[in-house]
């Protein structure tokens, strides 16, 4: 199993309608937007300040976020991450 598929596992476990995390589980496209924007901004940050160290954590931060927007997608039939 790859790292991502790992972090795939984590985030429909997460979403799971039954067992999943309360929070992740309202969460819609437009109330994640915000966090994702923020994200943005810190991987901005850390490139601007060029801390290679910083941004390699930033980038994950992101990733999650388009994990969760893809499982949002796959659970409502739009699309996964594939």
């Amino acid at each position: 199993m790859t790292q991502i598929d790992r972090l795939l596992g984590i985030m429909k476990r997460l979403r799971d309608p039954e067992n999943g995390c309360p929070w992740d589980k309202e969460q819609t496209f437009a109330t994640i937007a915000p966090y994702t924007l923020e994200e943005t901004y810190e991987v901005l940050d850390a490139i601007s300040r060029e801390d290679f160290d910083d941004l390699r954590g930033e980038l994950g931060d992101l990733l999650f976020q388009v994990v969760f927007y893809a499982q949002m997608a796959q659970g409502e039939g739009r699309f996964n991450f594939d």
